[in-house]
């Protein structure tokens, strides 16, 4: 059950680049705003990113912050969507990397969907961590030292991943549930 009033005004990160697949950041950014909490798009580059849909360019979001001022500390969760462009530029930027670990290291929930858990393989966090991802991404998974498993969404410690658009359902469920039992540290 989602509690939205314990949610309410609490901030979550969604860190992406362009050429995002478009329904895995804007279906969780509809779904974390439905539930009263407040979506913020950040990113390496300044004021808009490009999603990706069936094959072409989509719709422009606006970057809320820039990957250089925003500070992990102020949001009680992370998102990273997938697409094969965003992760594969992200993954490349030091700063990015830096990012993501402060939610692991802090035991703050970081959900990744589809080829947005390849970013992860670069913080050297999986070791034994069980998840699930697009399939054309398991080897690369496994050789970074995490159990990979096909299921719609998995969660293990901090981390909440899905395969693919089809699960966003699922994946937004279960990222609402963690964070409305209390899976993050709070934040004043």
């Amino acid at each position: 059950m989602i509690n939205k009033e314990y949610l309410k005004g609490k901030k979550v990160a969604i860190l992406s680049e362009t050429g995002f697949e478009q329904s895995e950041l804007t279906s969780p950014k509809a779904a974390l705003e439905e539930a009263g909490l407040i979506a913020e798009v950040i990113s390496p580059e300044p004021y808009t990113i490009r999603g990706w849909q069936d094959g072409n360019w989509g719709i422009e979001i606006k970057v809320d912050a820039g990957l250089d001022e925003a500070k992990a500390e102020d949001y009680i969760a992370l998102v990273l969507p997938g697409g094969v462009m965003n992760p594969d530029r992200l993954r490349t930027h030091k700063k990015a990397v830096e990012f993501i670990k402060k939610f692991s290291e802090a035991g703050k929930p970081v959900a990744a969907i589809c080829h947005g858990s390849q970013t992860l393989i670069e913080t050297g966090l999986l070791e034994g961590k069980e998840m699930t991802s697009y399939p054309s991404i398991k080897t690369d998974l496994v050789n970074a030292g995490a159990k990979w498993t096909d299921r719609e969404v998995v969660v293990d410690e901090f981390l909440i991943t899905s395969r693919s658009p089809k699960d966003l359902p699922a994946f937004n469920d279960k990222l609402l549930e963690q964070l409305s039992e209390g899976r993050q540290q709070d934040i004043n």
